[in-house]
């Protein structure tokens, strides 16, 4: 407020308006959101009108409220209110126009919006240390005003010029300098630095510095130091101020602070912004933000209105429309993105920049598009006037030779008349002149007397000639219509019947008056309308029968009322007859008094004639006979010789014709066409502003989108837009907006140079070469830059980043003109790129900078850029200097570029005929248009008397007829396509089914991200598989066959790359797909069997069905296609039973009708009755619909897919656990020739620098046909951009025997996984693994070893029998993992080695000891060689027992059995031991690892939950909420937040809880610790569903997180926020919500009054530890035993919980407990063995209290592990000791244990 002077605050009111201008500036500017601004804006009045008097509304809305210093002009800077816009406006006008005469050109639109930036950024400038923080997405304009706003307050702008390896080292000199020059020198200066320009974030550092307090340490070296504070010491003398060091730097420092404005320019979107203002506080704590809103309506049509109002192409009316419309398209492109984004999960954005270039595009367009049409338009209007004048010229050249014909026919007959007369004349000579005298005086009388008679005659006429006018123009008056009209007349008025009757008596034959003159007869004679008024037209008036005159007169003409204009009362075409009638009559009295005179005057007329010719003949005569003979016979020859001229005339006069009528009869037919043509660009040009402006908007914005969405805009927004506007732009109606730019030659063209043929292709290729902006394609299957590298061929620099020396690539190109790509960029483009993606040109548009460097910019070049990430995530500011053009193949593309394939394989004929008639159209649109342009230019040049121009004419006819043929052939064309089109249609289900495969091995990479397949690999095993397929004759069942062909070749393909574990998943993901495709299965169906949302609430009233199983059954029931399902099962209890209890219930048939139920149907109700069984049910589902070969498990010869290898496809062996897969490879190589001896075999182990060797050994393998084994390539992680570029460039042109083999180990986690897409993708992948199953286990230990290992020690006996019992170990241990938790607590990686090392180490021990030393060998094999690899004490202690079991002194004589029916052998050969394992061997069960049958039950349950599990996670979401269902995923989701949050339980107040007691005995300190934890968890929950809701309802930017919460709940996952803060849980997100209501409740009633519940529910706490510490606390208190002396003691009761009411007095109940591979035995009191089928046992009440450890009982326990949950592992809670009749290592084999959940 301090700016303002006295002059800028004379009234009170004045002061109120400079208040709320400040208060505006300082709160509101840093505000993001509208509605936040406009509550401030009301907050700002109520607090005005509260405090100052006279305050109302208006003052907001009286606009505009600013202050700025250049309000009276830029040259006095006073800070005064602005008066009016218009003023402002105009002097900012100026301003920048004298701006851009110094300076690089900007060309900015001033409107509101803008100019009140310019004065918020001026008012920052103007203050001391004003520095500016101006927020805005990229392309807003914050840096072109920010630099007018610096030339208002005459500051210089300083930037930083990034170049290649700008470090911070280059910045802090920049910065020095800059200080040099405003500190010492003095010059005021603005720092614009914008977020573009941070390659690092350490630049903050120094700029953070340089806001907070200007001083920045080390920037100065001492030298530079010293020479600043001596010229400021010098200023502080002359001030007379102190000049102490610290004195003199302070002044610099402050002179910095006052004259250098830091203004930074960052963008908001993402979360880079928010983690700089924590990181770097200065940044928001030392600036004043000015935030840039996205232009509002108003404003983006001010902006439009102003470029397009000068545009003068345009029709004035249609210009406000054109503005409005590019407003509405930028607007509905910003909403259409939101629901891409929400739905595709794709980020896509506009910015006034692009919606600047969309109005320069539009501008571009159109003018090019005009001056196209104009200068065709011209072409052919001038041929069109020449030959207008050439038909006009051919009538002439007719009509004067018809003339010249005659004449010379009469000049012959005159001569030959004179030849005659030249004899005759001499002898009549004398006699002649007598009679000449005679005739010249008769001539004189008779030319007397005709003159008289004339002059009478015409004066008598001239009276006849009114009246034949008058009559004629009364004809005129008569037509069609009206005489058509006066015939409808029923009854006319008298005097019409009367006029028409004196027409019927005029018009009568020979004078013949008809009787009957009434209405009806005249009526008659008036039917023929056309007839009748020809009749009068043609009235023979000179000739009327005397009778017939006299007849009209006195009948009709003596009536008063006979008058035209009486009659017109009446009747126009009466009048006229009337007007008709008078007048003829009238004439013909005259003219009967003129005939006589007339006829006596042609009488005299040809007595004169005929006297004039006889006198002027003899006196001819007599002049010709006074010449002499000579001359006569001169005259004689000359007319001879003209004779003979005459004659040739005739004939060349004849041929002109002949070609004239050729040229007339061509020209009739170019003329209708090239009218047409001109017609239809006057359409055209009508059309052409609203034709290319859809364009435009299409171009500019459409790139990034799917095919649907670009749909959505111009069919569903742009186009009923443009119908809905007041006044429409003319637009060609079904416009499609690429037509403007392409033709289907061009299109043609492109799909020759690779260019998919898909409409979605097309559209990219037409953006791309259209665009203003550079474009930036996003092409996850290498699509478009195939396209792009053919189509530029050799004259393509293509570039990536990463490679050196690229900045000298982009140099060259831009000064020679060549285009460049830059392929494979991440999400983020080197800022050295930034002027260059800008266009920021220099030196009026001449130059650029490239890196360091000003380049000259030729105008061809052109740069592309290239992504293969499939969504990436651009920032506004790339997307405002580029054109997003997405590639991705859609489905729907896809399989058209599918079915050009397979019918250019299946029916290449038709094909082949389609291109060569294209070709051949292309051909003749070429000639025809030489021809016509050859043909318009000789009718230009040619002159007038081009008429004998016979080559004009040849080529004219030659046009007409290639134009006949094109006719012909089109036409042709046309009935081909529809052949072609039936055709290739029969062949669409293999494309569709084709395409989809594609996308369902595309999604694979969600299970492994090892699973990846690249379009090109896909397009190789489909073309394979087309040609492979079963022949046909019959289209129809050629078509199955390429159907069935193509999927099992896919399947193939995916399935030898696949874990077993994945294997079956993926084999459902492909029957689920092709079923909903065909529609053979209901989504909704499929929705429920993988969702599997079940009630967890239902009690089951049938022994042998859990309550699981019942609830699954009762959820069932509510749906149409299982209703009344439990009501059966409860009714026929012994049949159900059959089928759950069989040993494979998924072949038993249902009872009842649902044995008649749809096999999708019968997996769900199997997956509600038995769902361990899923696994194989599924399997069988998939063999029904699918057939056999999809479900059995063969496993792919590796020589066949060797022969699928290339040098461009390497193989890669994707490693397991104790498995080489490279023997393939090596015996494969031995049997080729290609060996490590022979030198043909690179085998590399990649590790330790062995990188070089690598790339040495590939160089040489591709030049020279070796073989390249690269190992363990996950463990170069650096190395492997290496690896897949030189993959790359080795793929061609290398030997054809090239081959690189690769192995490789997956990673743990997703977010581990290291191996570049592109090595994954152009590669054959191949899975080892190793075998499963007890026997393939042990044959493959036995394997390890022969019979010269059997034979080596002495002690023959006890080294194979304790041999085969390690081999036995060995497969145990390695087999029990897949138990899962009930196998090992964790995953441990024992292999072969550990098995060879452990029988080395027996052999040795044997050979030195007498005796067996079965503790020495035990804890070796045991703790160190497999113990080694052991983590968890209790798998520590399964390991021993294992070998205690295994390994005994009674092993020697068969007697101990290692599983039930198997005893170790004795002393066999090597051959003998694998068939005694063949012969002996039980068949595969739980039982061969000590474990009871029932762990395979769980371990089946676990895997089909997984199975289900990741199949939902692979369905996508349009299939899920597909047809069946009408919600969408936001949808979906919003319920189950909805639902959620409606049942959430408030948190716990703490303070009330804790004021309810006084003392805190342990039990009520967990009881808090419990609500603690339970309120944290409550409140993330709470928080992040309200956040999670706001960004659905658009309120929020929605962050990562939110979207992996959506997916969770949508998926019906833990979301990873809750599951941090939560307790261990293996639910689903239904059943832990229901599980933690439930711990709410229970927590809620011991919170009440914190007393003990009776029973308390130990698995419903976060921390059981601490409540089973509690109980030893208390306990320890109450009887002074020492803590650490203490262990807990268990009693299992014979009770439950209800049957409990007091807590124990000491120690506690507990329930929730359950027992899992065993039961317990409630009336003996102890650990039993499992009942069939019962997975896991629901403890009875325990008893826990504490004892000294001196008491502990230790014989017949079993020290049993408590863990959460299932997974074991890290969930362990405590050891109880449970009573045990049987040895414990029966328990610790079987995996007993007790659990909290299950």
């Amino acid at each position: 407020m301090l700016f303002a002077t006295p002059e800028c605050v004379r009234f009170p009111i004045d002061l109120v308006h400079l208040w709320l201008h400040e208060s505006s500036r300082v709160y509101s500017d840093k505000l993001m959101e509208e509605k936040d601004i406009d509550h401030f804006n009301k907050v700002l009045i109520d607090t005005a009108k509260r405090y100052f008097e006279g305050v109302d509304e208006h003052i907001f809305i009286h606009k505009p409220l600013i202050y700025c210093h250049f309000a009276h002009g830029v040259g006095e800077p006073r800070y005064f209110p602005v008066s009016d816009w218009k003023k402002l406006t105009r002097i900012l006008t100026e301003a920048l126009e004298h701006y851009n005469e110094l300076h690089v050109a900007m060309n900015l639109v001033l409107f509101e919006d803008a100019i009140q930036h310019i004065c918020r950024i001026s008012r920052i400038l103007e203050a001391p240390y004003g520095n500016a923080l101006l927020i805005g997405v990229g392309g807003s304009g914050k840096q072109s005003l920010c630099r007018l706003a610096a030339f208002l307050s005459s500051l210089e702008v300083f930037q930083i010029a990034l170049r290649k390896n700008y470090a911070i080292h280059d910045l802090r000199s920049d910065i020095a300098t800059l200080y040099f020059k405003v500190g010492v020198k003095n010059i005021g200066t603005v720092f614009l630095h914008a977020d573009a320009q941070i390659p690092d974030e350490r630049f903050l550092v120094l700029i953070n510095d340089m806001l907070a307090s200007g001083d920045i340490p080390d920037l100065f070296s001492e030298d530079e130091a010293d020479s600043i504070i001596s010229s400021a010491r010098m200023e502080l003398h002359a001030l007379g101020q102190m000049d102490s060091k610290e004195h003199c730097w302070q002044f610099f420092i402050d002179r910095i602070r006052q004259q250098l404005k830091v203004v930074l320019c960052f963008s908001p979107v993402g979360f880079t912004l928010r983690a700089r203002a924590r990181r770097f506080p200065a940044l928001v704590n030392c600036t004043a933000i000015d935030w840039f809103h996205a232009w509002p309506l108003v404003a983006l049509q001010s902006v439009s209105t102003s470029f397009i109002d000068k545009m003068d192409l345009l029709q004035p009316h249609v210009k406000s429309s054109i503005s409005h419309f590019i407003a509405f398209a930028h607007t509905s492109v910003n909403e259409v993105s939101v629901k891409y984004q929400q739905n595709e999960k794709c980020y896509n954005y506009t910015t006034p920049k692009s919606f600047l270039e969309l109005i320069k595009l539009y501008q571009n367009l159109l003018r090019k598009k005009r001056k196209e049409l104009v200068q065709k338009m011209e072409r052919l209007g001038n041929g069109l006037q020449k030959l207008q004048t050439t038909a006009s010229q051919v009538e002439d050249l007719k009509s004067k030779l018809a003339v010249q014909e005659t004449e010379l026919h009469q000049r012959n007959k005159d001569m030959e008349a004179l030849i005659d007369k030249i004899g005759q004349q001499t002898e009549k000579l004398s006699q002649e002149k007598v009679t000449a005298d005679e005739e010249e005086q008769k001539v004189a009388a008779i030319q007397a007397e005709v003159t008289k008679k004339q002059q009478e005659s015409e004066n008598d006429l001239a009276k006849a000639e009114p009246a034949l006018h008058a009559a004629n123009a009364a004809l005129n008056t008569l037509n069609r219509l009206n005489l058509t009209e006066l015939r409808t007349f029923p009854n006319p008025p008298v005097i019409v019947a009367n006029v028409t009757a004196a027409v019927l008596v005029l018009l009568s034959l020979s004078g013949k008056i008809p009787k009957d003159r009434s209405w009806k007869t005249t009526k008659m004679y008036m039917s023929k309308v056309d007839e009748f008024l020809q009749s009068l037209i043609n009235f023979d008036k000179e000739h009327i029968p005397e009778a017939t005159v006299k007849a009209v007169k006195e009948d009709y003409l003596s009536d008063p009322e006979f008058n035209p204009e009486f009659v017109r009362t009446k009747s126009s075409a009466a009048a006229g007859l009337c007007a008709w009638v008078i007048n003829i009559i009238k004439f013909h009295e005259v003219y009967c008094e003129v005939d006589l005179k007339r006829q006596s005057l042609a009488q005299a007329n040809t007595d004169l004639l005929i006297a004039a010719e006889k006198l002027e003949s003899i006196r001819k005569k007599l002049d010709e006979l006074d010449t002499n003979l000579a001359a006569l016979t001169t005259a004689f020859e000359r007319a001879t010789a003209e004779k003979i001229r005459c004659q040739e005339e005739v004939n060349r006069t004849n041929k002109t014709i002949e070609l004239a009528n050729r040229l007339v009869k061509g020209l009739e037919s170019e003329n209708v066409r090239w009218a047409q043509s001109v017609a239809q660009y006057h359409e055209q040009e009508k059309t052409l502003c609203g034709d290319v402006l859809l364009t435009a908007a299409f171009i500019s914005y459409a790139g990034p989108f799917a095919k649907c969405y670009r749909h959505e805009l111009v069919q569903n927004r742009w186009l009923p837009y443009l119908r809905s506007q007041k006044v429409p732009i003319p637009m060609t109606e079904g416009l499609d907006p690429i037509s403007m730019l392409t033709d289907d030659a061009t299109i043609a063209q492109w799909n020759n140079e690779g260019l998919p043929s898909d409409a979605m292709s097309t559209q990219n290729a037409t953006i791309l070469t259209n665009c203003e902006r550079w474009p930036l394609l996003i092409d996850p299957q290498h699509q478009g830059i195939k396209w792009i590298k053919s189509r530029y061929g050799s004259d393509l620099k293509v570039i990536h980043l990463r490679q050196k020396g690229y900045v000298d690539i982009i140099e060259e190109a831009v000064v020679a003109g060549d285009p460049v790509l830059i392929e494979h960029l991440e999400e983020t483009i080197d800022p050295v790129l930034d002027p260059l993606l800008g266009r920021h040109m220099l030196k009026k548009g001449r130059y650029i900078r490239v890196g360091d460097k000003e380049c000259k910019f030729h105008p061809k070049f052109q740069l592309i850029l290239h992504t293969k990430l499939a969504n990436p995530h651009y920032k506004p500011e790339i997307q405002a200097q580029t054109t997003l053009i997405n590639f991705t193949v859609t489905r729907d593309g896809l399989e058209d570029q599918l079915l050009a394939d397979v019918v250019n394989v299946e029916r290449p004929d038709l094909e082949h005929f389609k291109s060569e008639l294209t070709k051949q159209q292309n051909y003749f649109k070429i000639e025809l248009k030489m021809l016509e342009d050859e043909l318009l230019t000789r009718l230009s040049a040619a002159e007038s008397n081009f008429l004998g121009d016979t080559l004009l004419v040849e080529r004219l006819e030659t046009t007409k007829h290639t134009a006949a043929e094109i006719e012909i052939k089109v036409m042709e064309t046309k009935v081909n396509e529809v052949k072609i089109n039936e055709a290739r249609e029969h062949y669409r289900p293999v494309a569709a089914r084709a395409s989809l495969l594609y996308f369902l091995m595309d999604e694979l990479k969600k299970i492994n991200p090892m699973y990846q397949f690249s379009l090109k690999a896909f397009n190789v095993v489909f073309h394979k598989a087309v040609q492979q397929a079963e022949p046909s004759n019959n289209v129809k069942e050629r078509v199955n066959n390429l159907i069935d062909c193509v999927t099992h070749s896919t399947f193939i393909y995916i399935n030898r790359g696949l874990f077993e574990r994945d294997k079956l998943i993926v084999t459902a993901q492909l029957a689920f797909q092709l079923l909903l495709m065909n529609k053979e299965i209901d989504a909704r169906e499929l929705d429920f069997l993988l969702r599997f949302n079940i009630d967890h609430s239902y009690n089951s009233p049938l022994d042998f069905l859990c309550n699981s199983a019942w609830s699954a059954i009762k959820t069932m029931s509510f749906m149409d296609e299982f209703r009344g399902l439990d009501r059966d099962i409860e009714g026929s209890p012994k049949r159900w039973k059959k089928v759950v209890e069989s040993e494979c219930p998924e072949k038993e048939k249902f009872p009842q009708e649902w044995k008649a139920k749809s096999s999708l149907q019968k997996l769900i109700i199997m997956r509600a009755l038995r769902p361990d069984r899923m696994t194989y049910a599924v399997r069988n589902f998939v063999e029904e619909k699918l057939g056999a070969k999809y479900a059995e498990g063969r496993k792919t010869d590796f020589a066949k897919s060797f022969q699928e290898s290339g040098p461009g496809l390497p193989i890669i062996f994707i490693l397991s656990p104790g498995v080489d897969p490279l023997k393939d490879v090596e015996s494969l190589g031995s049997k080729l020739g290609f060996t490590i001896d022979s030198g043909q075999l690179h085998n590399v182990s990649l590790g330790q620098g062995q990188e070089a060797i690598a790339e040495m050994a590939m160089e040489k393998a591709s030049k020279e046909g070796y073989w390249v084994i690269l190992q363990n390539i996950h463990l170069v992680a650096k190395w492997l951009d290496t690896l897949e570029k030189l993959l790359e460039k080795y793929s061609e042109g290398s030997h054809p025997a090239y081959r690189v083999y690769m192995s490789v180990e997956p990673a743990p986690t997703p977010k581990e996984h290291i191996i570049p897409q592109g090595i994954l993708e152009n590669s054959i992948k191949i899975t080892n693994e190793p075998p499963t199953g007890m026997l393939a286990n042990l044959h493959a230990a036995l394997d390890n070893f022969d019979q010269n290992i059997l034979d080596q020690c002495t002690r023959e006996q006890e080294f194979k029998t304790i041999l085969f019992s390690l081999c036995y170990f060995h497969a145990c241990v390695a087999e029990r993992r897949k138990f899962g938790p009930q196998g090992w607590n964790k995953k441990y990686p024992f292999n072969n080695g550990d098995l060879t090392i452990s029988v080395n180490v027996l052999y040795n021990y044997l050979e030195a000891n007498s005796q067996v030393p079965w503790e020495d060998l035990r804890y070796l094999f045991g703790d160190i060689m497999y113990g080694g690899h052991i983590t968890d004490d209790w798998d520590r202690r399964l390991c021993r027992t294992y070998l205690e079991e295994y390994m005994q002194p009674n092993q020697f004589d068969r007697k101990l059995v290692l599983a039930p029916g198997f005893a170790v052998p004795s002393n066999l050969d090597y051959q003998g031991y694998h068939k005694y394992i063949d012969e002996m061997l039980p068949p595969e069960s739980p039982v061969h690892y000590g474990l009871h049958p029932n762990a395979e039950i769980e371990f089946l349950t676990v895997t089909s939950d997984n199975l289900f599990h990741t199949l939902l996670e692979l369905q996508s979401q349009e299939s899920i909420t597909g047809e069946g269902t009408s919600q969408t995923v936001e949808e979906k989701v919003k319920v189950i937040l909805d639902d959620i949050l409606e049942k959430l339980p408030e948190e716990y107040n703490m303070a009330d809880i804790t004021s309810k007691t006084a003392e805190f005995s342990p039990y009520v300190l967990v009881c808090f610790q419990e609500c603690e934890r339970m309120n944290l968890l409550i409140h993330e929950i709470r928080r992040s569903l309200k956040e999670l809701d706001q960004g659905l309802k658009g309120e929020l930017a929605i962050s990562a997180e939110m979207e992996q919460l959506q997916t969770a709940l949508f998926l019906n996952n833990l979301p990873d926020t809750w599951m941090k803060l939560a307790y261990p849980s293996t639910y689903s997100l239904a059943q832990w919500y229901g599980d933690l209501l439930l711990r709410c409740r229970e927590l809620e009633s011991w919170a009440q009054d914190l007393t003990l519940p009776s029973v308390v529910w130990i698995s419903g706490l976060f921390n059981p530890q601490s409540f089973l510490t509690a109980v030893m606390q208390s306990l320890a208190h109450k009887n002074e035993w020492p803590l650490d002396k203490m262990h807990l003691t268990v009693d299992v009761t014979k009770k439950y919980k209800e049957e409990f009411t007091q807590p124990a007095r000491e120690g506690a109940y507990i329930h929730g407990l359950y027992l899992e591979g065993a039961r317990w035995d409630v009336q003996g009191g102890h650990i039993a063995e499992a009942c069939l089928k019962t997975v896991t046992q629901a403890m009875p009440v325990i008893f826990v209290r504490a004892n000294p450890s001196d008491r502990q009982e230790t014989r017949n326990v079993y020290e049993c592990p408590v863990y959460k949950t299932k997974q074991r592992g890290s969930t362990y809670v405590w050891t109880f000791h449970l009573k045990a009749k049987e040895r414990p290592a029966k328990w610790i084999l079987a995996g007993v244990a007790l659990l909290l959940s299950v």
